[in-house]
């Protein structure tokens, strides 16, 4: 099941939310190669944030996943999830930040 959490200092009073929900978890879902039904996104706003030494609009975000995350997948999580983020909250790509994990990348064996 893949989550994405969103925490944005983007004051979200009043912001359709509804939209970001239903287009990550299609980009997700697409994306990853996983059932819509299986991704979980989660969105938290109002966080201090303060990136390049302002309080500007800024998203950081990080995305889990069993599976299915490569380079070719981080590169078109980026993208399209910041151009979400830059289209529905008004936050520029280049103050997005995804971290992404895949927790199949490591074994107990590694551990």
């Amino acid at each position: 099941m893949p989550c994405l959490y969103i925490t944005t200092n983007v004051k979200l009073d009043g912001v359709d939310k509804a939209p970001i929900f239903s287009e990550a978890t299609k980009a997700v879902s697409t994306i990853i190669g996983k059932p819509e039904h299986f991704v979980m996104v989660i969105i938290k706003g109002e966080a201090d944030i303060q990136f390049n030494g302002n309080k500007d609009g800024a998203v950081y975000a990080e995305i889990v996943s069993m599976g299915g995350i490569n380079k070719e997948v981080k590169r078109n999580l980026i993208e399209k999830l910041g151009t979400i983020m830059d289209d529905k909250l008004c936050v520029p790509r280049t103050r997005f930040f995804l971290k992404v994990y895949d927790t199949t990348a490591f074994s107990s064996s590694k551990l």
